[in-house]
């Protein structure tokens, strides 16, 4: 199996059907506390060398899942597996991995050599060689020059290597984090889950990342676990996850999104044509699978594939599908991008977000303008619950 994370250019049925076997299986694993399923019915499977997230909400599940995995919690059923061996009913130090805290968790009255080698000290390793260790992690995670400082003399961002050195050092096949980068300002998180990444390339161990920040699972994830409630609802790539959401859950939790409840009226090869009184017209999706007239579905799209323009889209028939008309209510200006808000006579609300690509551009549209809003039948996806 290759070291190099997977991506949406490597299929995951490809990496199923391959003969590999995963580093780790969790099986049918469920954890109750009382009467509460903290965990529920969950099987997952995770393969050497993917930078693989639990993302979910707070109370999902996640973390609890992440304590079975390093041993500090035991599932009330299932078993899990750890590159082939059951170690359900191992003790944490028996298990082929090791665990960065969100506390980080440093010793306060040792430096941060001695901390990232802790240990290795623990595990009796000869002292030139757990000299040279330590000054590998610390070169890898760049703060070499803070090996005699204390941990009350760093900044969170330093914290945060010494932590991810020192769990990195005894070289385990897996690496717990748990919301790793919480601590860290926005430009400090921004910038740590790419040099995240590249350590992990670099040293081709699984990592598995607990994390309630979206954005932080989709820049740095080969997959991606969405939990509620206790359960998995989706497991896939990040670009799958955002354009292909499972369910109303995972298309909510991912991005922002625009819903349109409908009844299938006919489906002709992959075009589906889709009655929705609060779109004011029907609507056309592409969608692969067979659909039943009159079947209840959803239609999805993504405020970016929304076109906005104060004229009907030439593209498109005067009266063709996914075609309405409404009036713009609320702007906010971001930066990079402006959103909209557009109410459609149904009272239904459509969110639209536009690119800014010229500093100080006239803005063409304004409160209370009357707009057409279109989107391709491609651009858009289809939920059947």
């Amino acid at each position: 199996m290759t070291d190099a994370p997977f991506n949406d250019a490597t299929p995951f049925a490809e990496i199923q059907s391959s003969e590999n076997d995963p580093i780790v299986h969790i099986d049918k694993v469920t954890k109750t506390f009382g009467n509460v399923y903290a965990v529920d019915d969950v099987s997952l499977k995770i393969y050497q060398g993917e930078f693989f997230s639990l993302l979910g909400g707070s109370g999902c599940g996640k973390t609890t899942l992440l304590r079975m995995l390093a041993g500090f919690e035991k599932p009330t059923t299932g078993r899990i597996y750890l590159d082939g061996q059951d170690v359900t009913d191992l003790p944490p130090y028996e298990r082929p991995l090791n665990i960065m805290l969100q506390s980080y968790a440093l010793f306060p009255h040792m430096t941060v050599a001695d901390n990232i080698a802790f240990g290795l000290k623990q595990e009796s390793m000869p002292k030139a060689l757990r000299q040279e260790r330590v000054r590998e992690m610390m070169a890898l995670v760049q703060i070499e020059k803070l090996a005699n400082r204390k941990p009350h003399q760093l900044s969170g961002g330093q914290k945060q290597r010494v932590a991810l050195a020192r769990s990195l050092a005894k070289h385990p096949k897996i690496l717990l984090l748990d919301e790793p980068l919480g601590a860290l300002d926005k430009r400090l998180r921004e910038q740590t889950q790419f040099e995240l990444v590249n350590i992990q390339e670099r040293l081709g161990i699984t990592f598995i990342v607990v994390t309630h920040d979206q954005e932080e699972a989709m820049t740095m994830s080969s997959r991606i676990a969405l939990m509620n409630e206790g359960r998995v609802m989706q497991v896939d790539s990040p670009r799958r996850l955002y354009e292909y959401p499972s369910s109303r859950y995972s298309a909510e939790f991912i991005g922002s999104i625009n819903l349109f409840a409908g009844t299938v009226i006919s489906q002709e090869d992959n075009l589906v044509l889709i009655d929705c009184e609060e779109a004011g017209t029907q609507i056309s999706v592409q969608h692969s699978q067979p659909l039943v007239s009159g079947m209840d579905v959803t239609v999805a799209v993504r405020p970016e594939k929304v076109r906005l323009s104060s004229e009907l889209d030439k593209t498109l028939a005067p009266h063709a599908p996914n075609q309405l008309q409404g009036v713009i209510k609320e702007i906010a200006y971001l930066g990079d991008v402006s959103i909209y808000h557009v109410d459609l006579p149904s009272g239904k609300r459509v969110q639209f977000t536009q690119s800014n690509v010229q500093a100080l551009a006239e803005q063409p549209l304004n409160w209370d303008d009357q707009v057409n809003i279109s989107w391709q039948a491609n651009a858009c996806s289809l939920l059947v619950e």
